[in-house]
């Protein structure tokens, strides 16, 4: 069992201390925040033997900034990389259609929903939707008659209100 009240007086003696540290070392709070943070998590998991060490602060210390500079390191790399191979083409976001058609989904039941986005969006068989939502084949088909229904009802009040406000 872990010395609780020993390991929460030594955190609250030391943190800002620590945080202070490794902000120095990182120039970013919420980086330097994270990284102590994963060092008390570790001196945690490791309590009854940081506890006895002659300085547990200099041991999370160390842990400390050694995470924030394996986090700088492999940002630099994954600089680098973008530099060597170019970075990456972003996505583009999702289209107006789309919008819809997802706002529409969400308004649904679960059971249709799910029904529709397999066998539409994941391209599975009638069969395969029924083993692994764990319904009859009969029940899959008429999850998605109903959800069909209901999405064109939808996709059309939602039509109707756009031509109305524009």
């Amino acid at each position: 069992m872990p010395d609780v009240d020993g390991f929460d007086e030594f955190y609250r003696g030391s943190r800002q201390r620590l945080l202070g540290f490794v902000y120095a070392l990182t120039g970013d709070r919420g980086e330097a925040q994270d990284a102590v943070q994963e060092a008390y998590v570790r001196a945690w998991q490791r309590w009854s033997t940081v506890s006895a060490y002659d300085d547990p602060e200099a041991w999370v210390r160390v842990v400390a900034s050694r995470i924030a500079v394996s986090r700088w390191r492999s940002l630099r790399s994954r600089a680098r990389a973008y530099l060597r191979h170019g970075a990456t083409e972003t996505v583009p976001g999702p289209g107006p259609d789309t919008v819809a058609v997802v706002a529409a989904l969400r308004r649904l039941p679960e059971e249709q929903r799910v029904a529709i986005a397999l066998y539409y969006l994941m391209g599975m068989p009638v069969a395969e939707v029924a083993r692994e939502t764990a319904a009859p084949v009969g029940t899959v088909k008429a999850r998605l008659s109903r959800g069909r229904t209901a999405l064109a009802g939808l996709l059309a009040v939602s039509d109707l209100e756009e031509a109305t406000d524009g």
